[in-house]
């Protein structure tokens, strides 16, 4: 067994209080001495004393922790922001505890209460929609969280994602302006808002460019079977629509799939005349499909403003016992690439 903190606080004649207080860096708000906290923290390093964090936190009411929640760790969009917000939590002094929801509402439910067991100071979430009710809890608790890339636009709450329906509307605007007449749309899971502002601003794009919106040019795949769905929703559109001259992909995961489905076709999209968008770059487009026009994500932006969000709800409850706080509702523009 380690050095405890009783054993440091009897080793140096002091009170188990006065040890817990230097170590969590209270020495100068409790008006212990300069001398006493050096004797407490070169005698910590002596012994290599390790705090009992468990402890710590139901000392001072905080586990210097937060909970990030993501869809999915092989998503490379996911992976990349985990980055982002794993940085910026260690300046500010937290500690990162990741799961990924794999798009399940119960397993959602469950990493949720399993982060609220480990008595984490708040949640970073990308949600499923379908656990709504965790966080209309969360707000009549006072909870900190802040939802990204995912929100509810009825919900009064801390959320930043992209500008989804203008990203969408431009990048399909472009395609117009390249001669597309026929741009098919890709894309999954509709109940989710920000899915349904992309799906809007392609037919914003359409209508105010004068084209008519063909219902069999629009596919949804189910999200649970992607890859095997895909398939079947490029068929219908090609053989509905044999012309079909572009298409927009409000995911990369999707654009990936129909470019394995367009190589099987023996289709060559980059030489037949097609015009390709996306939502969201990576850097297989560079050599499956360069001349595809993108909405850069602004992941760095993502990833520092999720947990300043998330930092300031968590200070705001500690030193308010009101409940007025003033959620923060951020939307990024992205960066357009247009080939």
């Amino acid at each position: 067994m380690g050095v405890l903190l009783k054993d440091v606080a009897k080793e140096l004649g002091l009170t188990s209080t006065t040890v817990s207080w230097v170590l969590s860096g209270q020495g100068d708000k409790r008006a212990i001495s300069l001398e006493t906290q050096r004797r407490v923290l070169q005698y910590a390093k002596k012994v290599n004393y390790r705090p009992n964090l468990i402890a710590r936190s139901l000392l001072t009411g905080k586990s210097e922790s937060i909970g990030l929640i993501i869809p999915s760790i092989s998503d490379t969009f996911y992976s990349s922001i985990t980055k982002e917000i794993e940085h910026e939590a260690e300046k500010l002094g937290y500690s990162l505890i990741i799961c990924s929801s794999e798009s399940e509402k119960e397993r959602e439910i469950r990493m949720i209460n399993m982060l609220r067991s480990k008595q984490v100071d708040g949640i970073i979430i990308a949600p499923t929609k379908r656990s709504r009710k965790q966080f209309d809890i969360f707000l009549k608790e006072s909870f900190p969280f802040v939802l990204f890339d995912r929100f509810f636009s009825d919900m009064d709450s801390n959320y930043v994602i992209i500008d989804n329906e203008d990203s969408s509307c431009q990048l399909v605007k472009h395609l117009v302006e390249q001669g597309r007449k026929k741009i098919a749309i890709i894309t999954t899971n509709p109940h989710l808002e920000t899915l349904n502002m992309r799906y809007t601003g392609y037919k914003k794009a359409l209508t105010e460019s004068g084209m008519e919106i063909n219902a069999n040019l629009y596919g949804c795949v189910e999200y649970e079977n992607y890859k095997n769905d895909i398939i079947s929703v490029l068929d219908r559109i090609f053989e509905s629509v044999p012309d079909v001259d572009g298409f927009f992909f409000t995911t990369h995961i999707l654009a990936l799939e129909a470019f394995l489905y367009f190589h099987d076709k023996n289709i060559d999209i980059n030489g037949d005349g097609y015009g390709l968008g996306c939502i969201h770059e990576i850097s297989a487009f560079r050599i499956l499909s360069p001349n595809i026009s993108v909405a850069r994500m602004p992941v760095e932006d993502i990833g520092k403003n999720v947990v300043r969000i998330l930092h300031d709800n968590i200070e705001y409850v500690r030193q308010n016992e009101k409940k007025d706080y003033s959620y923060s509702k951020m939307i990024l523009p992205c960066a357009l690439k247009l080939k």
